[in-house]
């Protein structure tokens, strides 16, 4: 075993050099924990459906499903016995597998724990829903809003007598969700090392994302934290931490909790001292309106300039085209050109087993040859999904 092993993970590198991984192919969550092990050096295989398309759709450029990138695709069909015949036996040569469908539909199509597991007893199998494997809403479909909804967070995200603000798909999706899965799958591979025996991973959007918020269901309980929205220092209620609008119409974030922080704040928007006290909250709103009214005076880079080296918590609004051109991107490599498209560099840095984006995201089936004579799947079963129809390789041009 260890011969193909090493010779399929000699083009990898990073921490997660060796390791194999099957993902079948779906949206949101599982390609971003997907993403994140092929980031670190992980042989991550993508297992699409041989009608291809994806999130951003049929007709546009895949090179901009940026969540896909770093690994390779085979075009299975899972409902022909052929195709599902040869994802089990990926995942015979397989570590790690990561699905994303609602809890039955895998053991209903034979590629459930049980049938896997039973084939290969070292495999962690990752499993990413929205209310998690089991419970009374186990079934019910659902997105991002609606699983960050139920964790209780959505309701403390907002301004102050506003309705609860989405914060995009990252709490749920991604930080509840896929970062989840990916710390659950590492997890797991650390105790096999102990056990030699792998595990089901049960990763649910509605408890990663209640988890994210561990800190604020404790300042709820001991009273530090109001329940209306907007009124407390970190949900825009406080004046000195919130986004102001410059006079050129773009933003600026201020963080100046510290007592020395607010000072030196003060000092900077030149405002005086014969100002309320810092944390009396009856004053904020109009305490807003003043720091509104001083900022205003400024463009937002005006700001910036006049704040540096100084320790007032400062930063200007980046919007998504300005931030990998900002200086300290810039400086850290903190973007990376993938075949056209600048995004975001693998995260955490790795001292002797640096993690890079090793291919742009693929084409569905693009790989497919390759991956089974890399994997050295037997050829009677290739032969025999062929004739099937099960699997295709997609011609790239």
């Amino acid at each position: 075993m260890e011969d193909w092993r090493n010779a399929a993970s000699s083009d990898f590198t990073g921490p997660l050099r060796g390791v194999r991984v099957v993902e079948l192919g779906a949206i949101g969550p599982g390609p971003f924990c997907a993403m994140l092990l092929a980031d670190l050096g992980a042989d991550v295989i993508r297992v699409d459906r041989l009608s291809g398309g994806g999130p951003v759709g049929p007709n546009s450029d895949h090179r901009a499903e940026l969540i896909n990138r770093g690994r390779r695709s085979v075009a299975v069909d899972l409902k022909v016995a052929a195709g599902r015949d040869i994802v089990l036996e990926m995942t015979d040569r397989a570590d790690v597998l990561i699905e994303g469908f609602r809890p039955g539909v895998m053991e209903r199509l034979g590629l459930g724990p049980e049938q896997c597991m039973e084939r290969n007893p070292g495999l962690i199998y990752g499993r990413m829903t929205g209310y998690g494997q089991t419970g009374p809403m186990s079934q019910e479909v659902g997105h991002d809003i609606n699983y960050v909804a139920l964790s209780g967070v959505l309701s403390m995200i907002g301004r102050r007598d506003q309705p609860p603000t989405p914060p995009l798909s990252l709490v749920g999706d991604f930080g509840g969700g896929g970062m989840v899965l990916a710390l659950g799958v590492l997890a797991a591979l650390i105790e096999r090392d102990r056990s030699g025996v792998g595990q089901v991973v049960d990763a649910s959007m509605v408890e990663g994302a209640s988890l994210l918020a561990t800190a604020f269901y404790g300042f709820r309980q001991n009273g530090t934290w109001n329940a209306p929205r907007g009124t407390n220092i970190v949900d825009s209620g406080a004046p000195f931490y919130d986004v102001y609008e410059t006079s050129d119409g773009l933003w600026l974030s201020v963080a100046a909790m510290e007592p020395h922080f607010y000072r030196e704040l003060i000092d900077l928007l030149e405002l005086g001292d014969d100002l309320p006290d810092q944390n009396d909250q009856s004053q904020w709103p109009e305490m807003k309106k003043v720091f509104a009214d001083a900022i205003k005076r400024r463009t937002r880079d005006e700001w910036v300039c006049a704040a540096r080296g100084r320790a007032v918590c400062i930063a200007p609004v980046l919007d998504a085209m300005e931030a990998p051109n900002s200086e300290q991107s810039r400086s850290r490599s903190s973007f990376v050109d993938v075949d056209g498209y600048l995004q975001p560099a693998p995260a955490p840095r790795f001292g002797r087993t640096p993690a890079t984006v090793d291919r742009r995201p693929p084409l569905p089936g693009e790989h497919t040859d390759e991956i089974l004579a890399d994997w050295g799947m037997n050829r009677a079963a290739v032969a025999k999904a062929v004739a099937a129809g099960a699997i295709v390789q997609r011609e790239v041009r």
